[in-house]
């Protein structure tokens, strides 16, 4: 058989091919996108294939036709959608472009999908013709979408629900501390009061009986016999003795009930043991003070809010004393627009403000767990090698009567 009995098949000549002839419709028809275009009418002069596949219809079968009342009809729940409000057509009638993403398209067998378009004006000379619309499929994006947003609600609610639930266990941590505090500070004052009951009068009694002892043998020691006066010096020494150690005991006593409840905070009011405080604990550490106090002499505070300040006060000059290096400290107390301020500064050594922050500064954390169960606030502020200054705000104005787990602190 010859070779050339077989018909030669051959790639079509771009000057035969009618597709090869429109280039405009072969970019049409290779793009995955819907493209359809209408007149001022808003029918339907031509239809790509991609928009006849999203559409189910046949691109010949929609040609004339108006594709709003086609295939953008309705609103998403079934509303009717007024071609007056169709921004599509106000592309050719405000020859305004325009990209809108939360509408649907209605298909030919009467379901809708997401869709996104643009409209774009055709403009001829000064003469606008019509529009021509791009289209695409979002219901997967849509899809997507709402799933992330389910998921987004879910993860803030669950966020929302664990910080209630930490919040509530922090408040209950917080009752917790105070209520500890208080049965602390309950026990102090028992064991201060059993003490100065209890030992303080059996070292009083004992001393009172040591002197009248010395004070006998001091009476009989021009009659005694010489064998027993020796005797009778030594017991005297040892009386003497006795009694400079149960002195010392005394004191000792009086230093641990100061400790445990301060007397003079009970018995001349927190100014007074504020003064006392700060004129006995600083000079003893050779600290030199710079004290001003001015305070209404009718301004008291409840027992459990004044015993909280008075500690606090206490931390602070505890921390100059321990850490500060200082040689000054100035004290400021007043009270003024319904707040009670108590600033404490040193020129010591100063500290980064991370120390006050750390996970390990309890004196730090207890003051602030104070002032905040009352409604107050510590603030610190310090650089290295400028001092320390530590202020005090507590509220003094419209305050409610704290119950038996706020009366701790």
């Amino acid at each position: 058989m010859h070779l050339d009995a077989h018909p030669v098949l051959s790639a079509p000549s771009p000057a035969t091919d009618p597709l090869w002839q429109n280039p405009l419709g072969l970019l049409l028809e290779s793009t995955g996108e819907g493209v359809f275009g209408i007149d001022l009418e808003g029918n339907c002069t031509f239809l790509n294939r991609a928009g006849g596949l999203l559409l189910g219809w046949d691109p010949a079968e929609v040609l004339g036709r108006n594709m709003h009342a086609l295939t953008h009809h309705s609103h998403p729940d079934g509303r009717h959608y007024p071609v007056e409000d169709c921004p599509i057509f106000n592309a050719f009638r405000e020859a305004r472009p325009c990209r809108i993403d939360a509408e649907v398209f209605w298909r030919r067998d009467g379901s809708a999908f997401a869709v996104e378009y643009s409209s774009y004006p055709i403009v001829d000379g000064a003469r606008v013709r019509g529009a021509v619309v791009t289209f695409v499929d979002i219901t997967g994006r849509r899809a997507a979408a709402e799933a992330l947003q389910r998921a987004k609600d879910e993860l803030e609610q669950r966020v929302e629900e664990r910080t209630r639930a930490l919040s509530a266990a922090l408040g209950q941590l917080r009752e917790l501390a105070a209520y500890s505090e208080k049965v602390r500070e309950d026990e102090r004052t028992r064991i201060a009061r059993e003490v100065h009951d209890e030992l303080g009068s059996l070292l009083v009694a004992l001393k009172m009986d040591v002197n009248w002892l010395d004070k006998r043998l001091g009476e009989q020691e021009a009659r005694a016999l010489e064998a027993a006066q020796d005797m009778r010096t030594r017991m005297r020494c040892k009386c003497q003795n006795m009694s400079r150690l149960i002195e010392t005991a005394v004191d000792n006593v009086g230093r641990i009930i100061t400790d445990l409840r301060p007397s003079i905070l009970d018995h001349q009011g927190l100014w007074a043991a504020l003064e006392w405080l700060a004129h006995d604990f600083l000079p003893a550490a050779e600290l030199a003070l710079d004290w001003q106090m001015d305070v209404p002499d009718d301004l008291a505070l409840p027992e459990a809010e004044a015993m909280a300040v008075f500690r606090i006060f206490q931390e602070m000059l505890s921390n100059v004393v321990r850490h500060a290096q200082a040689s000054r400290v100035t004290i400021r107390i007043g009270a003024a627009q319904g707040q009670l301020c108590i600033l404490v500064r040193d020129d010591g050594r100063g500290a980064s403000p991370q120390a006050f922050e750390a996970t390990d500064a309890y004196g730090v954390m207890g003051m602030r767990e104070r002032a905040r169960h009352f409604g107050g606030a510590v603030e610190i502020v310090s650089q290295p090698g400028q001092g320390v200054r530590c202020s005090l705000c507590w509220p003094l104005q419209d305050k409610e009567e704290p119950d038996d787990s706020r009366a701790a602190v």
